[in-house]
């Protein structure tokens, strides 16, 4: 059979299978092993995805729909174990969600003014906060309980071996807690809600009990202060901010609100304390920059000008 047929009738199989109308053992018979691995690591990650988001049926539909009327195009020849990587392709297209299916490492990520929660392998949980990404790999989860964070996330974490979360400011380790950490640009946060965690930044580390918290900005030297809440505002729909340079606080409403704000017309270093709404830009707006006594427009849509009346 040559080459573009076996993948043509694969392609067949494989709408079948996810369709539910062929059985594991029917589809092990009809492919080569390697095809077999690579079909069940693609179930698995549409799996993932479905419990992180429940509405999916509708995009699994038009998975099998392209599949199955896939039209017959020219194509560069790939090896016989690798043609399936164009299907995982339109599957990640599709489920805006990246499974790296070599290494089994899976990234989830967040939009604009979106907010996920992830169920790991443990049981442990993570909720995501908005232009997020987390990623790990799920075949040695249970024995290296790693994942790596750029954005902001809330934690809690099953017992169990020692769980770390690397970011590009530094490392938190813990056994089994809540907490909280914050990587965006050069500020590095992290708040311990209940438990014990450690955290490592700078070649300094610091043992955070509950209430406690820390934070680096611009590789300066670890703050340290107690808070009050028994989690972050933000799940809850509002950032807070305590005497925070401006433009991290700029940072977190573009991330909110899906806009740019220009500030190369004023001191982005000024600090700010307060917080503001996830569901009113308007409001939000007002809050931090009216507070501050920081004129802005709207000259262009979606791009916020300040010290501009």
């Amino acid at each position: 059979m040559k080459e573009q047929d076996l993948h043509n009738t694969n392609d067949t199989y494989l709408a079948q299978w996810l369709a539910g109308d062929i059985s594991d053992e029917q589809l092990k018979e009809m492919v080569s092993e390697a095809d077999f691995k690579a079909f069940l690591k693609l179930r698995k990650g549409i799996n993932t995805y479905a419990d992180l988001n429940a509405e999916t049926d509708s995009t699994f539909a038009k998975i099998q729909e392209q599949i199955s009327h896939k039209k017959p195009v020219k194509v560069r020849q790939l090896g016989t174990q690798r043609w399936w990587l164009g299907i995982a392709a339109s599957v990640v297209v599709l489920l805006g969600i990246f499974f790296l299916l070599d290494n089994d490492t899976i990234l989830v990520e967040t939009n604009f003014g979106e907010q996920k929660t992830i169920a790991l392998l443990d049981g442990s949980e993570v909720i995501l906060n908005s232009k997020s990404t987390i990623s790990y790999n799920e075949t040695n989860w249970s024995k290296n309980r790693t994942l790596q964070l750029n954005g902001e996330a809330y934690f809690k974490v099953q017992k169990g071996s020692t769980f770390t979360v690397e970011t590009a400011n530094g490392t938190v380790q813990v056994l089994g807690t809540q907490f909280n950490v914050n990587t965006n640009l050069d500020l590095f946060e992290v708040v311990c809600y209940e438990g014990k965690v450690r955290v490592e930044s700078k070649e300094k580390s610091v043992v955070l009990l509950p209430s406690n918290s820390l934070r680096r900005i611009n590789g300066n030297d670890l703050e340290q202060w107690n808070v009050a809440d028994l989690n972050p505002s933000w799940i809850h729909g509002e950032s807070s901010f305590k005497n925070v340079p401006l433009k991290y606080v700029i940072s977190a409403l573009e991330s909110q609100y899906d806009v740019t704000i220009n500030s190369s017309k004023i001191n982005d270093n000024i600090e700010f304390t307060g917080s503001f709404p996830h569901n009113d830009i308007n409001i939000a707006l007002q809050t931090v920059f009216k507070s501050l006594g920081i004129p802005y427009n709207e000259k262009e849509k979606e791009t916020i000008y300040l010290g501009v009346k």
